[in-house]
């Protein structure tokens, strides 16, 4: 706590503060826990020149049968339920600093699971967990009120992996139709996707998507054209031309 305050303190003191403001930046919005691995290290970065006091939330994405989701709350729940620890869930990043949040994952493996995580910087108020104390949150939100009303926040997806990920994704194209389908049980991703006049050559903009186990995935396209992507099964990654 003593190292929070000193590093907070002594960045409140910066000359020529009033018109800084903080920006984050949390690295790729997609990560993934692959099986037989329990933590990750996911970087947060400030590149603005004043400190970001940022929180940490984690929700569980559950999906249905359709393919909508809702979010469940972890706060209350137990360590088997909850599934994801994220520590810590308070950061106090120096301008021009980095600090890294620790992604623990103590839950059940028998499916594929998801999580969103958001990284929110917050003005900081005595006894929220930042171990500040009142006099320094306060010149903080009035410097930084001085500059800027906007506080950007990020959030990023995480992807657990089963205990034993099975990859199988038929891949079809009729008539510039292109369907992928994902019969395994994790998450594959088309990277880099976009439709050529040939081969790299004439390419539209390029897309990504993911597509979750049972799930089918259709793309319009021309017969004159061809579709290309990268298809990764885990760590498996195969370039992909289709045409026809």
């Amino acid at each position: 706590m003593n190292l929070y305050r000193s590093v907070g303190l002594a960045v409140l003191l910066l000359p020529g503060l009033l018109h800084a403001a903080p920006e984050l930046n949390v690295g790729g919005l997609y990560d993934y826990l692959e099986a037989g691995k329990s933590t990750l290290l996911k970087r947060v970065r400030n590149g603005g020149d004043a400190t970001a006091f940022v929180k940490v939330s984690v929700v569980e994405l559950v999906y249905d049968s359709n393919g909508t989701h809702r979010e469940v709350d972890l706060d209350g729940l137990d360590l088997q339920q909850r599934g994801l620890v994220v520590s810590p869930a308070r950061l106090i990043v120096p301008a021009r600093g980095m600090q890294a949040v620790r992604l623990l994952y103590r839950g059940t493996r028998d499916a594929e699971r998801y999580y969103r995580l958001r990284f929110i910087p917050v003005l900081p108020e005595l006894g929220d967990g930042f171990a500040v104390s009142e006099a320094q949150a306060e010149e903080y939100r009035d410097n930084l009120k001085a500059g800027v009303n906007l506080l950007a926040g990020y959030g990023t997806l995480l992807f657990v992996r089963p205990n034993q990920p099975r990859y199988q994704t038929p891949v079809h194209r009729q008539a510039g139709a292109l369907t992928v389908r994902n019969e395994g049980n994790a998450t594959v991703v088309l990277d880099h996707f976009r439709q050529c006049q040939a081969r790299d050559q004439g390419c539209e903009p390029a897309t990504k998507h993911h597509l979750l186990p049972g799930r089918t995935r259709q793309f319009e396209g021309q017969a004159a054209k061809v579709h290309q992507f990268e298809l990764h099964e885990g760590a498996e990654q195969r370039l992909m031309v289709l045409e026809g």
